[in-house]
């Protein structure tokens, strides 16, 4: 079968490996596409190609034009996923299965993290959402600041849409101490008085969510799901530096199948929360898509990647019980991924 991945994260080259380790020794043809010829992961493809750097109706053209022309099997999208999304119809005009959650409208909810947050307390999926303000002027920024730091929180902004943590800043009010400034993870540290002589330079700019910061450990949960049946949610915690733990957290699984339950999205889907000081997880972001740390959560067992093709092509699935309790740094990941368990 022909498989296409479009401009996606660099991290993509391990799950294109899993896939080509499939347990039912499937032969897969891999094709690659990216602006730039030199990304990363197009070296771990059987073909790859340029694409032009467009977008919107001129992005799709090119998709339904390089199905067309390669025979494409299978399309698994990230860049433009929301429209590709609305466009599904065409692209199974051409006999090809997109894994992309069916559901544009949900998807475009989840793109903006204030519209995210919304429904999901409007919602029956038990969410804890943080303290959070949504603003576009600088007044109203300040305003934001000082509630939010009225509740004993420390302060910090994001955009309301975008990806990763691009744009995310936690204010401080003053730099302790050179080490502090030069320490890793403080490089998105900014002074409240910076922050406001930024955005005081417009009068109004882009959407921003100022909210709580929390001080926890960072969770997420990579889940593989049909629309009627969730069937693995895999926690992995974020340690120092670049180590990951696979961690069977009761709560965290509940909240990824109280959403499936609500929100019905299918193949993959990731749900990343931080806890308190109080020890009560609160969302981050849902992201109806792969992650890009998804290879770690498959060190449990379970081959995400292409047990969610064989969920897409209407196959049956069947699992074995996730392993938890694996704590592995990308470099340790390599070796477990390649000889199996190294411990």
């Amino acid at each position: 079968m022909k498989i296409w991945f479009n401009r996606w994260f660099t991290t993509v080259s391990h799950s294109l490996d899993m896939i080509r380790d499939n347990q039912d020794k499937r032969k897969f043809i891999i094709y690659g596409t990216h602006p730039n010829k030199d990304a990363l992961y197009l070296q771990n493809c059987d073909y790859a190609f340029v694409e032009p750097d467009v977008s919107g109706e001129e992005y799709i053209d090119f998709c339904i034009e390089f199905c067309r022309k390669h025979g494409i099997d299978i399309f698994v999208p990230r860049k433009e996923n929301v429209l590709i999304s609305k466009k599904l119809s065409e692209f199974e005009a051409l006999g090809v299965k997109v894994l992309v959650c069916p559901d544009a409208n949900l998807m475009e909810t989840m793109d903006n993290k204030a519209e995210t947050y919304q429904i999901l307390s409007n919602g029956t999926a038990n969410f804890l959402i943080p303290d959070y303000y949504v603003v576009n002027n600088l007044k109203d920024f300040k305003i934001a600041y000082e509630k939010i730091k009225e509740k004993g929180h420390t302060v910090c902004f994001k955009p309301v849409i975008g990806e990763g943590a691009k744009g995310f800043r936690v204010i401080k009010d003053q730099i302790d101490s050179i080490s502090q400034l030069f320490n890793h993870g403080t490089g998105y540290r900014i002074p409240y008085r910076y922050a406001c002589e930024i955005l005081g330079q417009q009068e109004t700019f882009p959407d921003l969510m100022v909210l709580e910061f929390l001080e926890g450990r960072e969770y997420s949960i990579d889940c593989l799901s049909s629309h009627d049946k969730l069937y693995a949610a895999i926690p992995r915690m974020k340690g120092d530096g670049r180590v990951r733990e696979l961690v069977e957290r009761a709560e965290l699984i509940k909240l990824a199948h109280d959403f499936h339950k609500e929100f019905r999205v299918p193949y993959v889907f990731n749900i990343q929360v931080k806890y308190n000081n109080d020890g009560i997880p609160k969302l981050l972001e849902i992201n109806p898509r792969m992650s890009g740390g998804m290879h770690f959560s498959c060190l449990s067992g379970i081959n995400i990647p292409y047990l969610a093709l064989k969920i897409l092509l209407g196959e049956e699935v069947e699992l074995v019980k996730p392993r938890f309790g694996i704590r592995a740094s990308h470099i340790e990941k390599e070796m477990i991924l390649k000889y199996g368990d190294i411990s």
